[in-house]
C-alpha cells in the first residue's frame, strides 16, 4: 500500500499530469479516494514553492546562457499565450480558474509560470493557485472513485 501512496505522490508532483494522474492512479489501485486526494493534494500544491524557487534560482544564474534563455522564453510565451489575457484581466480569479480546470497544461506548473512572468504577488498567486488546485483536486477525486464504481458494476 505505501508503494501506491509513494507512486501518487510522485505523479502528482510531477510536470507529467501532475494530479490528473496522480490521483486517479490512486483510486484505481485501491487507494481510498480521501487517501488519494489527500496525497494528489500536498504533492500538487508542493509544486508551487519548489518551482518558484527553481526559477528563480536557474534565471540568476543561466540567463546569460543562449540555449537557457531562448527555452526560458518559449516556455514563458507558451504560458502567456495560454492564460495571458485571462490573467491580466481577471487577476487572481483568473490564475485560480486556469488553475482548477482539469485538463492538460492548465495545472499548478503553468499556472505558477504565469503568476512569475505577470510578477502577480507571490502570496495572492499561492492562495489562488491554491484553490483552483483543491477544487481541481476534489473533481478529480470524486470522478475517479465513481468512475471506478460504474466500471465495477459492468
Amino acid at each position: 500500500m505505501i508503494h501506491i501512496i509513494l507512486h501518487t505522490f510522485l505523479l502528482s508532483i510531477s510536470p507529467f499530469g501532475e494530479s490528473r494522474v496522480g490521483i486517479p492512479y490512486g483510486v484505481i489501485n485501491g487507494l481510498h479516494p480521501v487517501t488519494a486526494l489527500s496525497v494528489g493534494l500536498i504533492a500538487n500544491l508542493l509544486v508551487f514553492p519548489i518551482l518558484l524557487f527553481l526559477i528563480d534560482t536557474f534565471n540568476e544564474r543561466l540567463w546569460k546562457f543562449r540555449v537557457y534563455k531562448s527555452q526560458s522564453v518559449k516556455l514563458m510565451r507558451r504560458a502567456k499565450d495560454g492564460v495571458g489575457d485571462k490573467i491580466q484581466k481577471y487577476g487572481f480569479w483568473g490564475l485560480m480558474v486556469f488553475v482548477m480546470i482539469p485538463l492538460p497544461f492548465t495545472g499548478v506548473y503553468m499556472g505558477t509560470i504565469a503568476a512569475y512572468i505577470f510578477k502577480l504577488p507571490r502570496a495572492q498567486a499561492f492562495v489562488a493557485i491554491s484553490i483552483g488546485a483543491v477544487i481541481s483536486c476534489l473533481i478529480l477525486a470524486f470522478g475517479s472513485h465513481f468512475g471506478k464504481m460504474g466500471a465495477e458494476l459492468i
